[in-house]
């Protein structure tokens, strides 16, 4: 297996982490993200380009294995999570409220994440997780106009 494609897809190894890889991935995603400057364009382009560059190494390392989802996959908690924490404020709570939204909708799929999970090669391994991002972004732009605004 080609080193660039298992470190892609694996989150730069972060889902070998033991007993949680999905969450490990997620947090280590959030870490990262804390270094990206908050600029529409930088954080948008690096979301899609992830994206799909991950379609294809998390398709090409699931058919290596021989299965449609492997756990140690997180590529697509990085892209999930740099979605519901795009450009907010790089502040702790944001952070750490969407760390547990983002789990909480990618462990549970309500409405129709399950769906998405469906989708062929890596489109159902990303797009699950995206629109998990997506459903916890909602909920965090909530929380931040119900309670007064973004501030720096």
């Amino acid at each position: 297996m080609n080193l660039f494609i298992r470190s892609f897809a694996t989150g730069l190894f972060t889902g070998y982490l033991p007993k949680m890889p999905g969450t490990w991935g997620s947090i280590a995603a959030a870490v990262f993200w804390w270094f990206i400057p908050v600029n529409v364009y930088l954080q948008s382009t690096l979301i899609v380009t992830v994206f799909l560059i991950g379609v294809v190494t998390s398709a090409g390392y699931a058919r290596v294995l021989g299965t449609h989802d492997p756990a140690f996959v997180v590529i697509d908690e990085w892209v999930g999570m740099w979605i519901a924490l795009f450009i907010l404020p790089h502040q702790i709570y944001y952070f750490i409220i969407g760390i547990i939204l983002f789990r909480f909708f990618d462990i549970t799929k309500p409405l129709l994440i399950h769906h998405a999970e469906k989708l062929p090669n890596g489109w159902g391994i990303m797009t699950d997780d995206v629109m998990a991002g997506v459903y916890s972004r909602i909920i965090l732009l909530f929380g931040v106009t119900l309670y007064g605004g973004v501030s720096s």
